[in-house]
């Protein structure tokens, strides 16, 4: 399969068109964060730095951290951005730029997302750290997508039947499981559970200034929504989409957050920069203690 310049787009310096990356700039470990200047505040715990990259909301730091070298990205907000981010580093290592041909044999990349949700439980306090098991996607950008595989996994299935029966929500969900040992490697100081991935801030999160809402009582129902005893804990605008095309090209992923409003008790965080500096901390230690997994 040869891919079209209109499909594969290039800058003049053979970088990848929305990220200006080209294979040397990235490592195989990335962390995605949604605010830009993030960024600096993951990389200043590096042990050193590479390469710094900007182009318009994408700003990449690669460098090491220990012996694991790794890049941390801002992907800007939203499952739209997330879309460019996965497909455009897993096309730097598994396409070939100059025969534009996929490689025959592909590098699995990990994706571990560090960013800020709305927690939707009350038992989910503002400033805690909540490490995603999986993502119920209400976005829909994984309808563009044919993925059999993912289609046919039980869970999947089976969840979604549970969701549909719950709700008769107007898009049909899909939902997305974190990779197993990602999920493991971040346990301890951080609240398991699903997470609701929305397409945007306020109507999509049900949060009502002067619009109407077509659908008042959502939050009411994500907080109802159960299945095998595990609830949906915040709701954001990345997780789903990431686990969903990480799965569909063969990645793993893990999505972490730090809960700055709790929407059940109607809270805000007073101290949510400290609460982001504790998740890129803890997320960190929990990296360099677990380097293996990566290996």
């Amino acid at each position: 399969m040869n891919i079209k310049a209109s499909e594969l787009i290039l800058n003049s310096d053979g970088s990848v068109y929305h990220l200006r990356l080209r294979p040397e700039h990235i490592a195989p470990v990335i962390i995605t964060v949604g605010d830009q200047d993030r960024v600096a505040k993951v990389s200043r715990y590096f042990d050193r730095v590479e390469h710094r990259v900007r182009k318009r909301e994408f700003i990449t730091h690669t460098g090491w951290l220990g012996n694991l070298r790794l890049s941390v990205i801002s992907s800007g907000i939203g499952p739209d951005n997330i879309d460019i981010v996965v497909n455009e580093t897993d096309a730097l290592f598994n396409i070939d730029f100059q025969t534009r041909q996929p490689r025959p044999d592909p590098v699995q990349l990990t994706y571990i997302r560090l960013g800020t949700a709305g927690g939707l439980q009350a038992g989910t306090p503002v400033d805690g750290l909540v490490a995603s098991t999986g993502g119920i996607g209400l976005d829909g950008l994984l309808q563009f997508y044919r993925a059999p595989g993912q289609q046919q996994h039980p869970v999947t299935a089976a969840l979604r039947r549970h969701f549909k029966g719950h709700w008769d929500f107007p898009v049909a969900p899909y939902f997305a499981e974190a990779d197993a040992g990602l999920v493991q490697l971040f346990t301890g100081g951080f609240y398991p559970g699903f997470t609701a991935t929305n397409p945007g801030f306020y109507g999509p999160q049900g949060r009502q200034l002067r619009a109407p809402l077509q659908v008042p009582e959502y939050l009411d129902l994500l907080q109802s929504f159960q299945y095998k005893g595990t609830r949906i804990l915040n709701l954001e605008m990345e997780t789903a989409a990431l686990f969903g095309l990480s799965q569909l090209l063969g990645h793993r992923a893990i999505s972490l957050s730090a809960v700055v409003a709790n929407r059940a008790l109607g809270q805000f965080s007073k101290q949510s920069g400290h609460a982001v500096r504790n998740l890129i901390v803890t997320a960190l230690e929990k990296i360099s203690a677990g380097v293996g997994v990566f290996s």
